[in-house]
């Protein structure tokens, strides 16, 4: 039987610094071809942001074919029959990992 799930992958963005490697992967994701990409930044990513990027995080949100709100409880991806083929978070600094495992 063949598996159906939705080819989609969530890209997360803390605040961490480091919003250049968040950049790479969904351009790399993007080049890539047949996936989904859902991105959901922190307040603080959005931050930092402006610093390393030298433009707000919108610019990254293009890249991604759904952009979720950071504190939408409702969203999609908060629910666990969300099928997706991973999940990353980039950057992610080690509180985060923490957080994340815990």
């Amino acid at each position: 039987m063949a598996d159906t799930a939705p080819r989609r992958v969530v890209v997360g963005i803390s605040g961490a610094s480091g919003i250049p490697y968040a950049k790479d992967l969904l351009e790399t994701l993007r080049r890539t071809g047949g996936l989904e990409v859902h991105l959901v930044a922190t307040d603080g990513a959005r931050r930092v942001a402006a610093d390393e990027l030298g433009a707000p995080l919108d610019d990254l949100a293009a890249l991604a074919d759904v952009v979720h709100p950071n504190r939408d409880v409702g969203a999609s991806i908060a629910s666990g029959s969300f099928r997706t083929l991973g999940m990353v978070v980039v950057p992610c600094s080690a509180t985060t990992l923490s957080k994340v495992a815990y």
